[in-house]
């Protein structure tokens, strides 16, 4: 397998450029923009952006902004820009030869974020398989670049070695990283037939990227897992369980962080992980309620899981970074079956969160009041291992129990 390469000596000096066409908050996502190439190691110098009624098809900018552009390049000594959006083959051509610069996107950026944080076999396979899909797409666009050495953004991953050989060349190791990730969805198809069975509530953490996810996750169940104040610091899916104070247990899967534009490349070669999402019975929505993109970041939540067909489950939006509130204000979310506040940093509002699973666990369980005779002992402890015991009466005809069960073990007891 080809390894992914970290190169943290390289520090790229951009300037980021956005085409407004309407529809969008260009200020929000330029901010956003800038944090991811931070994250990637990258320093932003300045900003351009021209209103245009579509983006240029050739060249991203129009002939006067770009000249625009050169001028601030010269200026400030940048090495490179950053676009907003992903560019086509021609246009990062046709911007190279015009600005005599490394040209980027956005989806570069987040695709060399994910190169660096990818820790394990699966991620890694993952990550290369989008950064070849994506560079395949480009080959032409790229051939001029294609020795440039030196590193920065753009440059972790396959290697620029990897980059000079042939399209057919990236086909084939395109097809082998989609057998070996076979192996692992079929791997992770099989734990998750292994959860089936045990009839166990499985919910999925999703939520916007930095929203506190990882944070959520180690709070509940001491996962140890990386929780850091910045764009996508986990990669991996982690999954813990959880045993809530009344007795019941649950299994919490934290996921990939969304983001506004997550390139394709990314969906498709994340789709085993993220589809932790699909196969999960509650959905635990976190959103980060101090952040002024709130709404449009829950959106962008939405719309993912739409993406991946991700329909028909209970979700729970956890508005969290309570503690950061100055004031008291209204959050609520039209779409969620249930609202919590908390803060996963401090721990307040977490009874009420467990309370909320406790019920929708509690309401897709079946009442179960039986007598089980003395010979059937067996049978009461099945349903401490897989529902939740109320009460339980030794009497002269056998053992009277009161309890909640899924439905699939109902059919066993009566």
């Amino acid at each position: 397998m080809a390894e992914l390469y970290e190169i943290k000596d390289v520090e790229d000096r951009v300037i980021l450029l956005a085409a407004d066409t309407g529809g969008t908050d260009t200020r929000a996502c330029l901010d956003e923009l800038e944090e991811l190439v931070k994250t990637a190691g990258g320093v932003v110098l300045g900003r351009v952006v021209q209103n245009r009624e579509q983006v240029h098809p050739g060249t991203y900018f129009g002939k006067g902004k770009l000249d625009e552009v050169k001028e601030l390049l010269w200026e400030t000594e940048a090495g490179g820009v950053v676009c907003d959006d992903e560019l086509s083959p021609a246009q990062l051509k046709n911007l190279e030869e015009i600005l005599d610069c490394k040209v980027m996107d956005r989806t570069m950026v987040i695709l060399d974020i994910f190169a660096s944080r990818a820790s394990t076999r699966e991620g890694k396979l993952q990550v290369e398989l989008a950064q070849l899909r994506y560079r395949a797409a480009r080959l032409v666009g790229l051939r001029s670049s294609l020795s440039r050495l030196g590193g920065g953004i753009g440059t972790r991953g396959p290697g620029e070695s990897k980059l000079e050989i042939d399209r057919r060349r990236i086909h084939e190791r395109i097809s082998v990283l989609k057998e070996e990730l076979k192996d692992v969805e079929r791997h992770r198809q099989v734990q998750r037939t292994s959860r089936e069975r045990g009839h166990v509530t499985q919910a999925a953490i999703v939520g916007y990227t930095n929203a506190g996810k990882s944070t959520l996750l180690n709070y509940l169940t001491d996962a140890g897992i990386l929780a850091e104040d910045r764009l996508f610091a986990t990669l991996d899916p982690t999954t813990r369980s959880l045993r809530l104070p009344d007795g019941q247990q649950i299994l919490l899967t934290d996921t990939v962080g969304f983001i506004r534009k997550l390139p394709h490349h990314l969906i498709e070669a994340f789709k085993s992980t993220l589809e932790e999402a699909k196969y999960c019975d509650i959905i635990l929505h976190v959103a980060d309620c101090v952040n002024p993109q709130m709404e449009m970041q829950m959106h962008t939540v939405y719309e993912t899981l739409k993406q991946l067909g991700v329909t028909d489950k209970t979700i729970v939006t956890v508005f969290n970074k309570t503690d950061m509130l100055g004031r008291e204000v209204i959050l609520k979310d039209l779409r969620a079956d249930y609202q919590v506040k908390i803060s996963a940093k401090t721990g307040d509002g977490i009874p009420e969160l467990l309370g909320t699973l406790e019920r929708i666990m509690r309401e897709r369980k079946v009442c179960l009041e039986k007598v089980f005779g003395y010979q059937e002992a067996g049978r009461i402890q099945e349903i401490r291992k897989y529902g939740e015991l109320l009460e339980e009466e030794y009497t002269e005809n056998g053992i009277r129990v009161r309890a909640y069960v899924p439905a699939e073990v109902f059919g066993r007891l009566v």
